[in-house]
C-alpha cells in the first residue's frame, strides 16, 4: 500500500480535516512481528491505526457509505493499541475470490463498524477519546471458504449520520507458534489454506456430481489437543470396483501426502451390506487445524463431495478474553517506541530474491498486490518538471460509483493527454475533464468492471501512470425462498430475487450444486433481478433442501414432495383356468400414473414371452396367453411408493393323461433280462393329482405287494419288478381318473435271457503256433438271435483261461495263433445275444501245436576230390519244440532235375562228404533239416561245384605276437602254435639256425597247424627257427625268434675309489653273465661294519659308478651292488674287499682330474625291422630304434623309392624309436621297405619285407560257389601283378 509522505523530522504529517463531504477514508490496524513481540513481552497487544492522508474534496453527495472494521485476533492475550495517521487505502481485488491469508497464524474474524461522530484534526487521538466517541459492533465474518463467489467484502448499510467507518486488521501472536513459522508457507498439512498464488488463476475442473456418498462427514468443534473422526461411507451394490476418496482442506491442499501422527486416514469394507466406510482421524489438534475441509469421491464417470468445517477452541482460562476497546490504550507510548518505516520505498530499493524476507519482517500480507504495483513503477524517480504532483501509484472504486484521478501541473499551458491501456479517452459522458487552476481532473462515471485498467496522462514528454481497482459490490438477497409442500408429478417453482440485474448465482440441493445440464431434471430461469428453479415432474427423491447462494448471502428453503393416496378402483379377482387357456389379472388404482409390481407366491414377476404386463393409466393388466400348471399360485400387485397390495389366487385344472412317449420304446413294448429288476416309471398329469390303477389282464396290481407293486407319485407313476421271470411277459393296463375325466393305456413287457452254451469245439488242423476249430451253436439262442462267439484258451496243465478275440466272431470256426510249440492247450466257446453272454461250453480235446525247422543256414564246399565232395552246414536258426532229429543231403547232377539221396540214414553232423561221384562232373548239392513235424525248406548251393582235386599254395599265418621275438624265463613252458592253409596237406619242416631242432623240443603237425613245444625252456632253446611249408613244389617259410631270459651274473669288481667328508665314491664292472637280457640297473646297498646290517641306498640305478654321501661320521662302513635285468635281481652281490671309515672333519679332498667324454657317434640301429604280414584293410607299422650324436635324418622307403608326401604313410620318431604306420594297406602296399638314418659322421639303413594278405584263393573261391571261368580270370590277373611288383 502506498506510504504517506513524510516530514524532515520523521514524523508523519499532518492532515487537513476534510469537510463533512470528503472522500471516505479507512482506518488499518495491523501487527506486525516487531510490534507482536514487544505485545507478548508486556502481556498485552499493540494495535497501531493508521490513518488516511487528505485527499481532494469530495462532494458529499459522493461519499461512499461507512465500511466496516475487520479485526483479525490470533491470540487472547491483552491488548494495547496505538493509532497512526496514514494516506489513503486502496484495496486491490482478490483473484477467484480468495484473499491468501498467512498460513501460518489462525485468524479469528470479527467485524467492528465504528462509526465516528465527529472527524479528529489531527492523527494523535488520545485512546480515551477514541473510546468515547467510537460505538463498536462486532459481529463474526464468514469463513473465506464458503464465499465462493464474492472477490471483497460487501458494505453495511450506511450510517445514520454519514461518519466514515474504519477497516482494522488485529494479528495477534499466537505462543504455540514459534516465531520462525510466521510470516511463512510451511508444509505441516494443517497450515495450508486455499490454492497456492500460482494457481488461483486456474479452473478448477471437477467431474458432474452424482449422490455416491450415503453418509457424509458433518462438522464439529473440539478443543486444542483433542481428538476428532470424520466418516464418509459409500454404497458399493452398483460399483465394480472400490471408488476413489480424497480428502482436502481448503481447496487444493491434499492431505494423503500429509498423514503421521497428527493425521491418519483409514477405509474398510463391510461385505455383508455392500459399503465403504472412509475415515479421517485427527489426533491431538492445534488451533491452526481450524478451517474447511472437502471430501471427495470418484467412480469412473462419477463425482461427489463434501465439504465441512472444523473448529479448534482453546481451552477457556480467566485472563484470556478478548477486549477490544484495550486495543486502542498508549498510543502515545507505542508510537514513541516503534519509528514509521516506509515498507514501499524498502521494496523498490530490494533485491526479488528478498521480497519474501521483506514481508515477513514488516507483516506485509498483500505481497502479490504490491509486487504487480511495483512492475508498473520505475525504483527511482526524476523530479518532474511538467508534474508538480503526479497520480497516485493506485486508486480503487465501487463498481457503479465513479473516481477523479488528480494531477498538478506545474506549466498550465501544457498539452495533457488521458489514456486507457495505451488508447487515447476522448471527453464523453463518461470520462469528463475539469479545469481547476493547475489541477486536471478526469472523472470516470458509473465505474463498471472494464474500466478496470491501467490509466496514464502524459504532460508533454512526461508521463504519470496508475491503476484503478473496480470493486464489484455484493449480491445480496431481497426476497427469501419460501418453502414448498406438493405432491409427486406436480411442478415446483423456486422464486428468489436479489439486489442485481444479471447476477450469478449458484442453487444448491442438500448442500450439493444442481445439475443444470440439458438432460438434467431442474430447469433455471432469471429475469432482472429475479431467479427461479423449475422442477416439472417432481418424484419423490427431490425433497431436500434447496438454497440459492450469491455473494452476499444465502437463501434456503425446505421441499417436501409426498406421495398421493391411492384409490383402488378395482381390486383383483381370484381366477379358476383349465389348462392351456389365457389366463388375466387386472385391477384399477388412483392415481393412475403411479407404477407397480406384480408377484407370484411372494417371488417378483418379470415380463417374458410367456407373461406379459400392461399399464395403462389407471389400469394394470398381466395376462398369459397359454396357462400351464407353474402359473398356478397367490398373486399379488403392490402400487410403487405404497403400502397397500391387492392379492387374487389363480387354479389351473387339467383332465389325467398317462404320457406313455417318454418310456421311448417301440410299440410301448418294454424288453427286460430275466433276473434284474424292472421299474417303469410313467409320467403323468392331472390337476388334480388323479387316482391311478395298474392290472395285468383281470389282475389288479396293488401297492403292498412283495416283488410285483405298484407306486404313484404326483407327476408321475411307477411298476417295479425286484426279479423278473420268464412269465412276468405280458400286457399291462394303466387307468387314470379324477374330476376332470379319465384316460387309460397299456404297456407290453418281454422278458428275455441269455443263452445256452455251444457244444464243445473240435480241433480239426494244428501248425507250429496255430491250429482250427469248428463248433455247432447253441440249441436255445435265449429269445434274441446270436450275435457272435467269444472263444478262450488255456494251457493243459493251467486253470487260467484266456480271451482270444475281443470282437464278437460271427462265424462257427476260428483260427487260434501264437501258441507255443509243444505246449498242450484246450479251447472253449461263449455264444453271445443281445442279452449278455452264455455260459461256457464243454473244453475240447488238449491238441499240441508243433512246427518244422527252418532250412539250414551257411551251406559251403569244405573238399572237393575227384570223386567225392565234402559239404558243410550251419543248423537252422528256428528249430522249434518239436526239435531236431538230423538232416538229408541231396544232389543233381547238372543238366538234370532228379535229386539223389545221399545218404540213407540222417544224420546229425553239420558235415557230410557225398561219395562216389563221377570225375570232373558238375552238380548241385541241398540240404533238409528233418524233425517229428517233418522236412524244412531246403538249402540248396547256389552255384555248381565241380568234382576235381584242386591244388592250395601253403601260406603261414604267423600270429601277431610272434611276429617279434618270444621272451620266456628260464624254466617256463613254450608253446608255439603256427596255423598254416595249404592243400593237399603240407609238409612241415622245422629249423634252427639251420640244423634240426633237439629232442628236447616236441613238434606237433596236423592239416592247418603245426606246434612247437617245450616243457621247461632253456637258456639254450634261445635262437632263430625256421618254419617251413611244402606242397608239391610250394614252399612257405617263416622265422621265429625266440628268447629265454634268466637272472643275471653278480657285477665285477667292486671296490672303493674315494672317501671325503662322509661321502664314499664306488666303482665297479657289469657282471660276465646278463642273462640273456639287457641290464636294466643295480641295487647298492651299506651295511655299518658294526651290526652288519644291509640297507638299500639306491635302486635301479643305470651307471657303474655312485657317491653315496650323507654317511655317519665316525662309523665304517662296507657295500655291496646287485645287477638287475627284465627277470630280476641277480641272486648274489659283489661286496667291496674294503671298509670306509668316515673321519671327521679337517681332510683335504683332492679332487680327481676328468677328461672330457665325446659323446658324438654315427647312427647305428639298436632294433632292426622285422619282416611283416598284413592284413588287407587294417592299419600295420613297422618300427625300429636307433642311436646317434647329433640326432639324425630319418628317411623312409619302399622298394628303394623315398616315400614322400604320401597320405597313406604317417612317419614317427621320438626317443629315438622310429614308427611308419601304413593306413589300411592293400595287396599293392606289399614290398622291401628301408629306414635309413643320416648324420654328419655317417649313415646307417636296416629293411624288412612286407606282406599283406587279402586276397582269395583257388580253394576259397570255390567254397564260395564262384564259376570257374571267373576262378581262373581272377588267378590270371592276381599273377600278373605279382609278376610286375
Amino acid at each position: 500500500m502506498p506510504e504517506p509522505t513524510k516530514k524532515d523530522d520523521g514524523q508523519p504529517e499532518e492532515n487537513v480535516a476534510p469537510v463533512s463531504g470528503d472522500a471516505p477514508s479507512e482506518n488499518s490496524v495491523e501487527i506486525t512481528p516487531k510490534e507482536a513481540k514487544a505485545a507478548t513481552k508486556d502481556t498485552e497487544v499493540i494495535v497501531t491505526v493508521t490513518e488516511p492522508e487528505a485527499a481532494v474534496p469530495i462532494p458529499a453527495a459522493e461519499a461512499p457509505q461507512p465500511q466496516p472494521i475487520t479485526i483479525v485476533v490470533t491470540e487472547i492475550e491483552p491488548v494495547e493499541a496505538e493509532v497512526t495517521d496514514t494516506g489513503p487505502i486502496v484495496t486491490e481485488p482478490v483473484e477467484n475470490g480468495h484473499n491468501e491469508p498467512e498460513p501460518t497464524r489462525a485468524e479469528k474474524l470479527v467485524e467492528v463498524t465504528e462509526v465516528k461522530e465527529e472527524e479528529p484534526s489531527t492523527s494523535k487521538v488520545p485512546a480515551s477519546s477514541l473510546k468515547k466517541s467510537a460505538k463498536t459492533i462486532v459481529t463474526p465474518l464468514k469463513d473465506k471458504d464458503d464465499d465462493v463467489t464474492a472477490s471483497t467484502p460487501s458494505p453495511p448499510p450506511p450510517a445514520e449520520n454519514g461518519s466514515t467507518p474504519k477497516k482494522l486488521s488485529i494479528d495477534l501472536p499466537n505462543d504455540s507458534d514459534p516465531e520462525s513459522t510466521r510470516g511463512r508457507k510451511d508444509s505441516v498439512w494443517s497450515l495450508g489454506d486455499g490454492q497456492p498464488p500460482e494457481d488461483i488463476d486456474k479452473q478448477i475442473d471437477t467431474p458432474p456430481l452424482s449422490t455416491l456418498l450415503i453418509e457424509k462427514p458433518q462438522g464439529g468443534s473440539i478443543t486444542v489437543g483433542g481428538d476428532i473422526s470424520f466418516v464418509a461411507k459409500v454404497e458399493a451394490k452398483d460399483l465394480l470396483r472400490k471408488p476413489t476418496i480424497k480428502w482436502f482442506k481448503g481447496k487444493w491442499m491434499d492431505l494423503a501426502s500429509k498423514t503421521g501422527k497428527h493425521l491418519q486416514l483409514k477405509e474398510s469394507f463391510d461385505r455383508f451390506s455392500k459399503i465403504h466406510t472412509f475415515e479421517m482421524h485427527i489426533i491431538k489438534a492445534k488451533e491452526n487445524y481450524a478451517g474447511n475441509y472437502r471430501c471427495e469421491v470418484t467412480y469412473k464417470d462419477k463425482f461427489d463431495s463434501c465439504s465441512f468445517d472444523l473448529e479448534v477452541k482453546e481451552i477457556p482460562e480467566g485472563s484470556q478474553s478478548i477486549d477490544i476497546r484495550s486495543a486502542f490504550k498508549r498510543r502515545e507510548h507505542k508510537q514513541e517506541e516503534t519509528p514509521d518505516v516506509d515498507v514501499w520505498e524498502i521494496l523498490k530499493k530490494a533485491r526479488p530474491d528478498e521480497y519474501e524476507k521483506i514481508a515477513f519482517t514488516y507483516g506485509i500480507t498483500d505481497l502479490r498486490g504490491l509486487l504487480k504495483r511495483l512492475k508498473k513503477t520505475k525504483k527511482e524517480e526524476k523530479k518532474s518538471e511538467a508534474f508538480a504532483k503526479r497520480l497516485d501509484p493506485a486508486y480503487q472504486a465501487d463498481k457503479g460509483g465513479k473516481i477523479r484521478l488528480i494531477v498538478d501541473l506545474a506549466d498550465p499551458t501544457v498539452e495533457l493527454k488521458w489514456y486507457k491501456n495505451g488508447q487515447e479517452i476522448r471527453p464523453t459522458p463518461k470520462y469528463i475533464f475539469e479545469h481547476k487552476g493547475t489541477q486536471r481532473i478526469m472523472v470516470i462515471n458509473n465505474c463498471q468492471m472494464s474500466d478496470d485498467a491501467a490509466y496514464s496522462v502524459t504532460a508533454g514528454d512526461e508521463k504519470c501512470t496508475t491503476e484503478l481497482f473496480v470493486k464489484e459490490l455484493p449480491v445480496n438477497i431481497v426476497k427469501e425462498l419460501e418453502p414448498v409442500k406438493t405432491t409427486v408429478n406436480e411442478r415446483i417453482e423456486l422464486e428468489c430475487e436479489v439486489s442485481e440485474e444479471g447476477a450469478k448465482v449458484k442453487w444448491m440441493k442438500n448442500g450439493v450444486e444442481v445439475p443444470t445440464g440439458v438432460r438434467s431434471r431442474y430447469r433455471v430461469k432469471s429475469e432482472g433481478t429475479k431467479h427461479w428453479l423449475i422442477i416439472d415432474d417432481a418424484s419423490k427423491d427431490d425433497t431436500g433442501t434447496y438454497s440459492l447462494m450469491a455473494t452476499g448471502g444465502t437463501s434456503q428453503a425446505h421441499v417436501q414432495v409426498d406421495l398421493k393416496p391411492l384409490k383402488i378402483l378395482m381390486d383383483l379377482q381370484s381366477v379358476t383356468v383349465m389348462l392351456g387357456q389365457p389366463l388375466k389379472l387386472n385391477c384399477e388404482i388412483y392415481p393412475g400414473n403411479v407404477p407397480g409390481r406384480w408377484y407370484k407366491n411372494g417371488q417378483l414377476i418379470q415380463p417374458n414371452d410367456h407373461i406379459n404386463i400392461l399399464h395403462k393409466t389407471k389400469n394394470h393388466n398381466l395376462d398369459i396367453e397359454s396357462a400351464t400348471i407353474h402359473d398356478a399360485g397367490d398373486y399379488t400387485f403392490v402400487p410403487e411408493g405404497y403400502t397397500q397390495t391387492l392379492s387374487a389366487k389363480v387354479h389351473v385344472i387339467d383332465p389325467p393323461k398317462v404320457h406313455l412317449e417318454a418310456l421311448n420304446v417301440q410299440d410301448n413294448t418294454v424288453t427286460i433280462v430275466a433276473g434284474n429288476k424292472l421299474r417303469l416309471e410313467i409320467p403323468i398329469s392331472g390337476e388334480p393329482a388323479p387316482r391311478v390303477v395298474w392290472m395285468k389282464g383281470e389282475r389288479v396290481i396293488l401297492d403292498t405287494g412283495s416283488r410285483v407293486r405298484a407306486e404313484t407319485h404326483a407327476d408321475q407313476t411307477c411298476l417295479t419288478i425286484d426279479v423278473t421271470e420268464r412269465e412276468d411277459t405280458g400286457n399291462y393296463k394303466i387307468v387314470l381318473q379324477n374330476e376332470a375325466g379319465e384316460d387309460t393305456a397299456s404297456v407290453k413287457v418281454k422278458v428275455v435271457d441269455i443263452p445256452d452254451p455251444p457244444e464243445a469245439p473240435l480241433v480239426t488242423d494244428v501248425g507250429g503256433d496255430w491250429c482250427t476249430m469248428t463248433w455247432e451253436p447253441p440249441r436255445y439262442d435265449g429269445g434274441s438271435p446270436i450275435l457272435g462267439y467269444f472263444i478262450e484258451r488255456k494251457k493243459k496243465q493251467s486253470s487260467r483261461w484266456m480271451r482270444l478275440n475281443f470282437d464278437l466272431c460271427k462265424e462257427t470256426t476260428f483260427e487260434p495263433k501264437k501258441m507255443i510249440e509243444g505246449v498242450p492247450y484246450e479251447a472253449r466257446i461263449f455264444a453271445v445275444n443281445a442279452i449278455g453272454v452264455s455260459k461256457p461250453s464243454e473244453p475240447s480235446k488238449s491238441f499240441i501245436p508243433l512246427a518244422v525247422t527252418s532250412e539250414p543256414t551257411m551251406l559251403v564246399v569244405d573238399d572237393v576230390t575227384d570223386d567225392t565232395v565234402t559239404m558243410k552246414w550251419r543248423p537252422p536258426d528256428t528249430i522249434g519244440a518239436a526239435g531236431l532229429d538230423g538232416y538229408q543231403i541231396e544232389y543233381c547232377i547238372e543238366g538234370t532235375d532228379e535229386w539223389i539221396l545221399a545218404n540213407k540214414e540222417l544224420t546229425e553232423k553239420t558235415k557230410y562228404t557225398i561219395t562216389g561221384l563221377p570225375v570232373e562232373a558238375k552238380i548241385l548239392v541241398r540240404v533238409k533239416a528233418i524233425n517229428a513235424a517233418g522236412a524244412s525248406a531246403p538249402r540248396t548251393t547256389q552255384h555248381s561245384i565241380l568234382v576235381k582235386e584242386v591244388i592250395e599254395p601253403p601260406k603261414i599265418r604267423i600270429p601277431r605276437h610272434l611276429k617279434q621275438t618270444y621272451i620266456r624265463k628260464v624254466g617256463e613252458v613254450v608253446n608255439l602254435v603256427v596255423p598254416f592253409v595249404g592243400k593237399p596237406r603240407p609238409k612241415v619242416i622245422w629249423l634252427k639256425e639251420g640244423q634240426p631242432i633237439e629232442q628236447t623240443i616236441s613238434i606237433r603237425n596236423s592239416d592247418c597247424d603245426s606246434i612247437m613245444f617245450i616243457r621247461k625252456a632253456e637258456r639254450k632253446h634261445s635262437g632263430k627257427y625256421e618254419l617251413s611249408v611244402q606242397v608239391e613244389n610250394h614252399i612257405d617259410t617263416a622265422m621265429l625268434d625266440i628268447q629265454i631270459v634268466d637272472l643275471p651274473g653278480p657285477p665285477q669288481a667292486v671296490k672303493i675309489e674315494e672317501v671325503w667328508g662322509n661321502n664314499v665314491a664306488l666303482d665297479w664292472s657289469p657282471p660276465k653273465d646278463s642273462g640273456n637280457a639287457p641290464i636294466t640297473g643295480y641295487t647298492i646297498q651299506k651295511a655299518d661294519k658294526k651290526t652288519m646290517e644291509w640297507y638299500t641306498c639306491m635302486e635301479h640305478y643305470h651307471r657303474t659308478c655312485i657317491t653315496i654321501s650323507d654317511l655317519v661320521v665316525g662309523n665304517e662302513y662296507f657295500f655291496r651292488i646287485y645287477s638287475e635285468n627284465m627277470v630280476g635281481l641277480s641272486e648274489n652281490a659283489t661286496a667291496t674287499k674294503d671298509s670306509a671309515l668316515i673321519v671327521k672333519e679337517g681332510l683335504q679332498l683332492k679332487n680327481p682330474q676328468y677328461n672330457d667324454r665325446d659323446f658324438t657317434e654315427p647312427p647305428t640301429f639298436t632294433q632292426p625291422l622285422i619282416n611283416t604280414f598284413a592284413i588287407a584293410g587294417y592299419n600295420a607299422t613297422l618300427n625300429c630304434s636307433v642311436r646317434a650324436n647329433p640326432r639324425p635324418k630319418v628317411i623312409w622307403m619302399k622298394n628303394k623309392i623315398t616315400i614322400i608326401d604320401d597320405p597313406r604313410y604317417r612317419m614317427f620318431s621320438n626317443q629315438g624309436v622310429c614308427t611308419l604306420e601304413i593306413r589300411k594297406p592293400s595287396p599293392f602296399d606289399g614290398g622291401v621297405y628301408t629306414c635309413k638314418a643320416v648324420n654328419d659322421l655317417g649313415e646307417a639303413h636296416v629293411d624288412c619285407k612286407l606282406e599283406v594278405k587279402g586276397g582269395f584263393t583257388f580253394f576259397e573261391l570255390m567254397k564260395r560257389g564262384v564259376p570257374l571261368h571267373l576262378i581262373d580270370k581272377y588267378m590270371n590277373e592276381s599273377k600278373t601283378s605279382e609278376k610286375s611288383e
